[in-house]
């Protein structure tokens, strides 16, 4: 049985030919029909020739708005891991660079004290976030705490070496240093996890020895108190990486629901490693040096401090949220694309001096990080 759908006398802009749907010309009624679409709950309901019998205009519109649906879809799923990625690199240079800032523009020399600041504002915002119900945390016991003290020690050694580095070399240098970190950690995973790498991961890890060598060599504001603080970081930041991977396990048995989010884990990053800051503090006598220092009366130095706390906690939250969006793959990548902008900026804003083989040594090193991603995706 078929049916005589017309719309217009004059010429039928929907025809079904052997079950197949034309669409005319005439947009407008298109228009009409959609409009009616959404009118009347997603159901159409046009005139019939014949009993029983629906008019094509049904499959018509389903198809259009199936299409919309389909765009709309394909859109959010384009722009999600752009957004992420891009709010990951934002943070993560401005807090690097607010950091520098802090340490050498305003000769800041307290980098455990600037630590303990940013990790309490971190908590204090975590907590109220909860406090708000806009993110669930794992309620902490002492079991849980005691099994995860071995990685806050490392994670507190891990800021403050990478503080006090930063206060002495440049951003560019840090960040090819940085790369060290790739090879301790891929030593680590083979005699711990006994985990091989590929032959062009090996290269990639040589090539990074060569440009964080030459790249010292070639430093013309080397100094050796930060490059052996930089040393430290890059091994307290490959322990921190090796023992978070062993002790995740062990942590999500200690606790009631027998998960652990990745939001717990930064509360509890930040929140033990309070007590350390300050018993580090007063060991090294910092508390004097910041009663005493005429840069804590400078409200724009308490602006940016605050800006690269906020900022530290945005980057735990972004990377969590880009990794979500993409992969792990992906996010290695990104991440060592993103030493890219870092470098330029460190150079440019700071107006550090710096010679050709210089500048080739840092470009080698970043080539070699990306070599190096793309060579742990293989």
């Amino acid at each position: 049985m078929t049916s005589d759908f017309k719309l217009d006398e004059a010429e039928p802009d929907f025809v079904s030919v052997n079950g197949v749907v034309k669409i005319g010309e005439r947009t407008n009624v298109v228009r009409k029909i959609l409009n009616g679409f959404r009118r009347q709950g997603n159901k159409v309901t046009p005139d019939r020739g014949s009993w029983g019998t629906e008019a094509p205009g049904d499959d018509i519109v389903e198809l259009l708005v199936d299409e919309d649906e389909k765009r709309e879809h394909r859109s959010r799923k384009l722009s999600a891991p752009l957004l992420a990625g891009t709010a990951y690199c934002i943070s993560s240079c401005s807090m690097i660079v607010l950091n520098k800032v802090v340490l050498s523009s305003y000769s800041f020399n307290a980098g455990i004290s600037l630590m303990f600041y940013q990790n309490l504002l971190s908590t204090v915002i975590v907590v109220l976030l909860h406090f708000f119900g806009l993110v669930s945390l794992e309620r902490l016991n002492w079991k849980l705490v005691r099994v995860w003290i071995p990685v806050n020690v490392i994670f507190v050694g891990m800021l403050v070496s990478g503080m006090y580095s930063l206060n002495y070399i440049n951003i560019a240098m840090v960040t090819i240093l940085k790369n060290m970190t790739n090879i301790i950690t891929a030593v680590g995973e083979y005699f711990i996890f006994r985990k091989h790498q590929n032959r062009k991961v090996w290269i990639a890890m040589f090539l990074m020895i060569i440009s964080a060598v030459s790249g010292g060599i070639t430093d013309l504001s080397f100094d050796a108190v930060g490059y052996a603080w930089q040393i430290i970081n890059c091994i307290l930041t490959a322990g921190y990486s090796l023992t978070l991977r062993r002790v995740m396990d062990t942590a999500k048995h200690s606790t009631k629901s027998g998960s652990l989010n990745e939001i717990s884990m930064v509360l509890l990053n930040n929140m033990l490693s309070l007590p350390f800051a300050i018993i580090l503090i007063l060991m090294f006598n910092e508390w004097e040096y910041v009663i005493n220092s005429d840069v804590i009366s400078l409200h724009m130095f308490w602006v940016v401090a605050t800006l690269s706390g906020v900022l530290g906690l945005a980057i735990s939250f972004t990377s969590m949220w880009f990794l979500k969006e993409t992969g792990p793959t992906t996010y290695s990548l990104v991440g060592s694309l993103n030493k890219i902008p870092i470098s330029i900026a460190g150079l440019v804003l700071f107006n550090v001096r710096v010679s050709l083989e210089n500048l080739f040594s840092i470009l080698f090193g970043l080539f070699a990080g990306v070599f190096f991603a793309r060579a742990k995706m293989s």
